[in-house]
């Protein structure tokens, strides 16, 4: 492997450790990610906690052989009560958070005061929350559920968690995430009855050490981090995926949501406010209906010449 490879955005790549039970994915996002949350306003931690979420599902999707989509929850009783993420199989991405801004924003700067991330995951999520992934496949409408207490000091350990317990599959994750990148690694040891693993499993446990211990995450191309952090290794890298954000919402979703409403609450709301503003609850993307497009939307129920346009 070339260590001058130059760095891919917004990719899921697929390694394994040669003729050993272990295998690997690296994850790394930028336009994706940044179109994401392009129309929400979280507070800093909340994006940098949503965006681990959004490189988890895709790191969990990348391990699994499936048509559908998966849905990574977090659910907790702290000041962020709820994060999801979705992942296709063809790695399309969505995501949303619920959170208490206020005391998101005391816990974050008293967790910056002390430096302490660990505490601070623990605040934001609280205590007795849950881990859920479902996959639900197009394949005979397959559909499959894995619920865990969250654990650890962050969500990289609640994700271990999730694979020991609904896998049984030894894993090591890395997540990282600020307003501009999301980056992750994950390793797993596949079931074997030789004992030809161990060496290679204990190795990529101490590659996941080094690397989480450096800030390169998301600086670096999945070859330069692959041969800092498992030296003397001898692995395969697999041609990438490209990872890409797209909402179900739509102007024409909205519009048949409108016209389900009905003209008469429609038009009361754009009397009221001028126009009618419907948002996304998934990326918070604005759909705004003005008057002409209202009169558009009804022109059949109305019996009227109004043009089908909408702006």
């Amino acid at each position: 492997m070339s260590a001058s490879a130059s760095l891919t955005q917004d990719q899921v790549r697929r390694f394994i450790f040669e003729n050993r039970p272990v295998r690997g994915h690296w994850v790394h996002l930028e336009s994706a990610w940044r179109d994401l949350h392009a129309h929400a306003s979280y507070p800093k931690a909340v994006t940098e906690l949503l965006g681990q979420a959004v490189v988890a599902s895709v790191l969990l999707a990348a391990t699994l052989k499936f048509r559908g989509t998966l849905t990574f929850q977090l659910q907790g009783n702290g000041a962020v009560s709820l994060l999801v993420a979705q992942c296709t199989h063809d790695f399309r991405v969505r995501a949303v958070a619920r959170c208490d801004e206020a005391a998101v924003q005391v816990l974050s700067a008293a967790g910056e005061a002390a430096e302490a991330d660990a505490a601070l995951f623990r605040r934001l999520t609280g205590d007795g929350g849950l881990v859920t992934v479902t996959v639900e496949a197009e394949e005979k409408s397959l559909r499959y559920q894995g619920v865990v207490p969250l654990s650890g000091a962050s969500l990289a350990e609640s994700l271990e968690a999730y694979f020991a317990s609904s896998e049984q599959l030894p894993t090591r994750v890395l997540l990282r995430a600020d307003e501009e990148h999301g980056a992750g690694m994950l390793v797993q040891k596949l079931p074997t009855a030789e004992d030809s693993g161990v060496q290679a499993w204990l190795g990529a446990q101490r590659g996941i050490a080094r690397l989480r211990s450096g800030r390169g995450l998301r600086e670096h191309s999945i070859e330069e981090l692959l041969q800092r952090g498992f030296p003397g290794h001898d692995l395969r890298l697999f041609r990438g995926a490209p990872v890409r954000f797209e909402c179900r919402c739509s102007e024409g979703r909205v519009a048949g949501l409108l016209r389900a409403l009905g003209p008469e609450e429609v038009r009361d709301v754009l009397r009221e406010q001028g126009t009618v503003t419907v948002t996304c609850e998934f990326c918070h993307r604005p759909y705004r209906f003005e008057s002409v497009d209202v009169d558009a939307l009804f022109a059949d129920a109305d019996g009227s010449d109004a043009s089908k346009s909408i702006h």
